[in-house]
């Protein structure tokens, strides 16, 4: 079977944005697994608009801006947890004193 190659369009406009430095940033700071699917998807958005694939750049792209927005937001999600937990354990040990019995 022979595959078909896809559809050369001419750029309408400006080009996609990769999302590749909000991505990275979000894999360092928010939530790894996430922004590690972003950085993959990021990374192709450039690569996919060199040869020509406009279609596949803006899917790309769409897709690297959904899991870098949801890594972000996970991320913000663990952080507000963990400072409600650390609050809660606080001032759970100011009531006893100091001591953990």
């Amino acid at each position: 079977m022979e595959q078909q190659p896809f559809q050369q369009i001419p750029n309408p406009g400006l080009p996609p944005k990769n999302w590749l430095v909000e991505s990275i940033l979000v894999t360092i700071f928010c939530c790894l697994p996430f922004g590690i699917a972003g950085i993959v998807f990021a990374s192709q958005v450039n690569s996919k608009l060199a040869i020509g694939d406009y279609t596949g750049a803006q899917q790309a792209s769409l897709d690297a801006a959904k899991w870098t927005k949801i890594g972000f937001f996970v991320g913000i999600a663990v952080n507000v947890i963990a400072i409600l937990v650390y609050g809660v354990a606080f001032m759970a040990a100011i009531k006893n004193g100091g001591k953990f019995n």
